[in-house]
């Protein structure tokens, strides 16, 4: 007996989404820069086309945009190559590693990678190899996947604009005098310009998903707790999560899979069992019950923009069980008691003794915080938690 997605599942949200926007066809031409995550690693499977051949068209690509849309701060060519013609050699010998197996991806510059510097796009870190893998990183490459390099970001993901990189503005592929939205800026361009097959950004507060809005692609930020932040330079420790960045439903689903569950060295992600997420975009949504949460959410929106989210609501209304208003726990911050002393925590060693070295906005939030009170913050926090429980 098939059972019908919560209405607050990940895989509920994720089924409906898929179905929403599967009656576009994303690449009429088949341009292979275009292809899905999930259409790149089929090929790849089945000798269609190599992780070579593959590798060197996404570098090609870089290298002809760069330039212009600024959303690589390192390009890993070499080491790309040299990773596609090892995995090639595997497949051929008959070892498979996985569902990206020689499929080029590109990470966000906050995600630690062994070996190659990690800048988090500010003047501070320009210098900084980490040493190991962050586990979201690790986890991509043990599936397979070739790194291409590492992508533009707002500094430190305070911002989320894509503007206040050390290492210059993104801009956006859609139209060059517009802004990526942030701060996974370059993930969203890169993935909206056909540069790689998937990304891993860092949400605080849109960090995935406004520039995934932004650039028309997917980003989705997961549940707090369920993907490890473990080597991802931080952000606000309460509010951190890593989530997948793609160009469909269906390779966001794939990914998360990936990037989901325990991590003992990690304080904060969830011990759960990981569902096969894909699954549920083959189960039909007809019980579904979906909640609009119209105080907030739909606040000041622009005409075309509301247009298209009530064209999306009128569909799904005829495709589900319950479409309904809905009113959310209205989280409210203590005054004086801003989450931005947890970026402060991290930051203090470097912004007293070098305050000149970040971006004057990255400047204005880190000594706004300074004025930030223990008992405040304390409370922030108990809202917080008080918040997370009213939702669910």
């Amino acid at each position: 007996m098939k059972q019908t997605p919560s209405p607050l599942s990940r895989r509920g949200l994720l089924l409906a989404a898929a179905q929403l926007s599967a009656q576009t066809d994303r690449n009429p031409s088949g341009d292979p820069h275009f292809w899905t995550l999930c259409e790149a690693a089929d090929r790849i499977r089945n000798r269609k086309i190599s992780s070579v051949e593959l590798t060197e068209l996404s570098l090609e690509r870089i290298r002809q945009s760069q330039k212009t849309l600024n959303a690589f701060i390192t390009v890993t060519a070499d080491a790309a190559l040299a990773k596609a013609r090892s995995l090639e050699r595997d497949l051929q010998r008959g070892i498979f590693h996985g569902p990206l197996h020689g499929v080029p991806i590109a990470l966000k510059d906050n995600i630690d990678t062994a070996g190659v510097r990690t800048t988090a796009a500010s003047q501070i870190f320009a210098g900084r190899v980490p040493a190991e893998d962050a586990e979201v990183a690790k986890r991509v490459f043990q599936a397979g996947a070739v790194s291409l390099g590492k992508l533009n970001l707002d500094e430190f993901a305070f911002e989320g604009t894509g503007t206040t990189s050390y290492f210059g503005p993104v801009r956006n592929p859609w139209d060059l005098t517009r802004i990526t939205g942030g701060s996974s800026a370059g993930s969203a361009a890169a993935l909206a310009q056909g540069l790689c097959f998937a990304s891993v950004g860092s949400d605080d507060g849109g960090s995935v998903r406004i520039p995934g809005s932004y650039c028309g692609i997917v980003g989705f930020k997961p549940t707090f707790g369920r993907v490890s932040t473990r080597g991802i330079i931080p952000s606000a420790y309460s509010l951190d999560c890593a989530g997948p960045m793609t160009r469909t439903v269906e390779d966001a689903a794939l990914m998360l899979g990936l990037l989901a569950g325990n991590d003992p060295l990690d304080a904060i992600v969830l011990d759960r069992p990981v569902p096969v997420y894909s699954r549920a975009l083959r189960t039909s949504i007809a019980g579904l019950r979906i909640g609009v949460p119209r105080n907030y959410f739909f606040e000041k929106l622009h005409p075309d923009v509301a247009a298209k989210v009530e064209a999306a609501i009128t569909l799904m209304r005829g495709k589900t069980k319950e479409v309904r208003d809905v009113t959310l726990p209205q989280f409210q911050f203590v005054e004086g008691g801003s989450i931005d002393i947890e970026l402060y925590h991290y930051h203090r060693q470097f912004f007293e003794s070098s305050p000149e070295k970040y971006h004057p906005w990255s400047r204005r939030q880190l000594e706004n915080a300074k004025t930030v009170s223990a008992a405040s913050y304390v409370e922030t926090l108990k809202r917080i938690r008080e918040a997370r429980r009213d939702v669910r």
